[in-house]
């Protein structure tokens, strides 16, 4: 991973063999990120998405392998807890062209992944929710 840093901007490269929520990881906690937003586009050779069933509040994911092509990956870098979290969202299209997507949980990268870091000022916390299930923005 390399990247370089433009204002409140990172332009950032993933390359070939990394793990996109690992590098998210290592590059929040190397700069300091508390709140941002994150998209990219990019290659990948495998990657698991998925849902998150409200009634049952338990996440489905789905594993893919293979040559995919990132159509859109979207979403926040903030803390729960003050530490940090991460909550991406990843369509991915396969060499037909059928895309699927979902909430993202693993994602290696094939030839490079172009993600762009916008910060925001200031910070914002998650906390659970026992009524959703999920970790919830908390303002």
């Amino acid at each position: 991973m390399e990247y370089r840093r433009f204002e409140n901007t990172y332009v950032v490269r993933l390359d070939p063999g990394e793990e996109i929520l690992a590098c998210v990881r290592a590059f929040s906690e190397r700069e300091g990120v508390k709140l941002a937003s994150v998209q990219a586009i990019g290659a990948l050779c495998a990657f698991t998405v998925g849902a998150f069933d409200t009634e049952k509040k338990q996440f489905h994911g789905n594993d893919f392998s293979g040559t995919y092509e990132i159509t859109s990956l979207l979403g926040t870098i903030n803390t729960m807890d003050g530490q940090f979290y991460t909550h991406l969202h990843m369509n991915a299209a396969d060499e037909t062209g059928r895309v699927v997507g979902g909430h993202l949980s693993r994602a290696v990268v094939s030839a490079t992944c172009e993600m762009i870091v916008t910060l925001i000022p200031g910070t914002v916390d998650r906390s659970f929710s026992e009524q959703i299930g999920l970790n919830l923005l908390k303002f």
